[in-house]
């Protein structure tokens, strides 16, 4: 197949996921990884399978590969963030997505990390923050919007 139908498949999906439409984007990233197997498609089709089949070490696995094989592209850190976002993997979320940032990703690699946030520093800082005065003393000054 020649590389401008390719192409457009890849931009088809990019189009549809920013639709959120999720299954249609899915289809036209696996046409294009079953033509091509271009890094950005493998990591879109990642995104994709995350969010519509919940496999998340197999979505994991396939936008590691893709940033391997192209270790330069800050789009493919910041599918791999929202990967992991989906997966619940929160430190992981925050740490390839600063490395994404710091490779040069845009403004919705900087929004998806202002949407995570950071945590605010605990009560009481010699206690660690796990310790059960600080998880209840932080959520009642969280109540009352003192933090």
């Amino acid at each position: 197949m020649e590389t401008s139908r390719v192409e457009e498949w890849f931009e088809r999906g990019v189009e549809a996921l920013g639709h959120d439409q999720v299954y249609l984007a899915r289809s036209c990233f696996e046409h294009v990884a079953r033509v091509n197997r271009h890094p950005a498609a493998s990591s879109y089709l990642a995104l994709c399978q995350a969010k519509t089949r919940g496999k998340f070490s197999d979505a994991i696995a396939l936008a590691r590969e893709a940033i391997a094989r192209e270790p330069h592209n800050p789009l493919l850190y910041q599918n791999l963030g929202r990967i992991y976002c989906l997966a619940g993997m929160r430190m992981e979320a925050v740490e390839i997505l600063r490395e994404g940032v710091r490779r040069g990703a845009g403004e919705e690699a900087v929004a998806e990390l202002n949407r995570i946030g950071t945590r605010k520093q605990p009560p009481f800082r010699r206690l660690h923050r796990n310790h059960p005065l600080n998880k209840y003393v932080g959520k009642l000054l969280a109540r009352l919007r003192l933090r």
